[in-house]
């Protein structure tokens, strides 16, 4: 039996599935103050449903990191880069404690200049006295060579394997082999920022769950690619988890429902409606990484578009239009909110019947009287602006999305233009919003079975996921794979067929590591790539590039019900 929660904005839903279906399901109001009560509070409430002992898998989605970037509770990092010529590296200046420094990687893995030590400790010993005790360190080319990153970490850990002079360092070679210095200094920041935040949050769960007896359960944290790892890595790699809700809603209806067409993907929950598109029945991706505010990453990402229209966005009358968000003031009257609602709009249009359903009407009545119009006419009008509201910010989307290259979580499609054809719709309010947001599309729309808790069972299902990116040089003699840390020797005879079947090995050599155990089947080169480096008349060698993933996906459906 598998577990999936996923930790929303306004509920945190939690569901136990196996492959009958969904065992037991439960929605408890998320406290953003205590995110683990809310966890513990959808844990119990299933248990009670279920023999705790056939579980064998908890997958959590989570929305602390995203939460703490947000709201500006992250932690002061100390970043130290070594950026070399042709670049600017106070262009990536995230924060006051930066520092660039001399010393240069060239594109083959090469030292072009050496470091200064003495330029290195002044910043080290400026950052540990400020009380900076995470770091992000960032070499231009270290996905080629990390001596320099190496060197740095050295210098701050003060010789110490353990880190005498700081609690975590984030690696801008670990992070992945693509080559963008300023995608790669924003995801080492940002990943120091949220990390002991995150760290005790898993450690609140490891506990949770041994005074749950839950201890035998593998706990996995949901990427915001479609995919998990294990909380142990999560640990070393908070970043990953960001914007990892949106990701739980797009594998739930991958669970769900058999998607063939190109198709919008809609999850109204309290806050937001997050709004995916499908190309022939496969997600988008953001392929070169989200942005964090206004900074880009190398975090990959589905793509997903949320706006604040949920059910407990609020109403506002404003000359004589009404509208519906993106403010959310607190929940639902009908739930013992202050401020009426679209839950609120619903439960006065007849529409359902959620909470205190005459508190509803009683204050949209109020909210039309102070507006001059009719109670009936304000509810109709609101929950009309939400399905138009969400309907604008599709095609806006689509627009977007056909306007350059289409990338899905298999492949690539060259000159893909995206024409939806079918519209699904998850989420508490997915029922009675179905006939609205129908009457905005004009296309076939479906609200497939347990469309409440539609995320969390996206999250129970949803496989674990990892890539890495291979670069060999023949010339050098020199095979690495920046992600593993991993660096070995290799004959001037070494192949692209051989790369590929070296990087498959080692991506699951490194899940099997962490209790993740798949076979070949499961791996899928994305790309690889072999180009002779010639000097003058002479082929001195090859550089090869190899890119492999676990494939996206989940561990069984439930279509066909419902």
């Amino acid at each position: 039996m598998l577990l999936g929660i996923d930790v929303g904005g306004t509920h945190t839903d939690a569901v136990a599935v196996d492959r009958n279906g969904v065992a037991a399901a439960c929605k408890v109001r998320t406290d953003h103050r205590d995110l683990l009560a809310s966890v513990r509070g959808a844990l119990e409430n299933i248990l009670g449903s279920v023999d705790r002992s056939k579980i064998r898998r908890l997958n959590l989605s989570t929305t602390l990191s995203t939460n703490a970037i947000v709201e500006g509770r992250t932690e002061e990092v100390g970043v130290l880069v070594s950026a070399g010529p042709g670049i600017d590296p106070y262009n990536s200046m995230l924060c006051r404690h930066f520092h660039a420094l001399s010393g240069s990687i060239d594109h083959r893995g090469t030292e072009a200049k050496r470091l200064d030590q003495a330029e290195i400790n002044a910043a080290v010993d400026g950052c540990l006295n400020a009380g900076i005790r995470v770091f992000a360190v960032v070499g231009k080319f270290s996905t080629r060579n990390p001596r320099h990153e190496n060197a740095i970490r050295l210098a701050i850990c003060r010789g110490e394997a353990q880190c005498a002079g700081a609690d975590f360092v984030t690696m801008g070679h670990e992070l992945g082999g693509r080559l963008n210095f300023p995608r790669r200094t924003a995801t080492a920041f940002f990943n120091g920022a949220v990390w002991r935040l995150y760290n005790r949050f898993a450690d609140a769960v490891e506990k949770t769950l041994a005074d749950l007896q839950l201890g035998h359960v593998k706990v996995n944290v949901l990427k915001a690619d479609g995919g998990t790892f294990p909380l142990a890595l999560s640990r070393k790699l908070p970043v990953q988890s960001i914007f990892s809700g949106p990701a739980a809603s797009v594998m739930g209806i991958i669970a769900l429902c058999d998607i063939t067409h190109d198709s919008v993907i809609l999850d109204i929950g309290g806050t937001t409606t997050d709004i995916a598109i499908f190309a022939a029945g496969a997600p988008l991706v953001e392929q070169d990484g989200i942005h964090i505010g206004s900074h880009p990453t190398l975090v990959r990402a589905l793509k997903v578009r949320s706006i604040g229209i949920g059910g407990d966005s609020a109403l506002s009358v404003f000359q004589g239009a009404v509208r519906v968000g993106p403010n959310r003031l607190g929940p639902a009257v009908a739930e013992g909110g202050v401020t009426p609602t679209l839950v609120d709009a619903l439960n006065a249009a007849g529409l359902c019947s959620q909470g205190d359903a005459e508190a509803s009407r009683s204050a949209v009545a109020d909210l039309a009287r102070a507006h001059g119009l009719e109670p009936g006419d304000l509810a109709q009008r609101a929950v009309q602006a939400a399905a138009e509201s969400i309907h604008e910010a599709v095609r806006e989307l689509v627009a977007e999305i056909n306007d350059r290259p289409v990338y899905t979580i298999h492949e690539l499609l060259e000159g893909r233009r995206i024409v939806p054809k079918k519209v699904y719709v998850m989420g508490g309010p997915a029922q009675v919003m179905k006939m609205p947001i129908f009457r905005c599309f004009q296309l076939s729309t479906e609200v497939p079975a347990d469309f409440a808790v539609a995320n969390a069972i996206g999250a129970a299902l949803t496989r674990s996921t990892w890539d890495l990116e291979l670069f060999a040089d023949t010339e050098k003699n020199m095979l690495f794979i920046p992600s593993l840390s991993h660096r070995q020797n290799i004959p001037r005879t070494y192949s692209l067929e051989e790369a590929k079947k070296d990087a498959v090995n080692h991506l699951l050599a490194h899940l099997g590591g962490l209790g993740v155990v798949l076979d070949n089947s499961e791996a899928q080169i994305t790309q690889a790539v072999s180009f002779n480096m010639v000097d003058g008349q002479s082929t001195m060698g090859r550089n090869i590039r190899v890119k492999c993933q676990i494939k996206p996906g989940v561990a069984f459906r439930l279509t066909g019900r419902g």
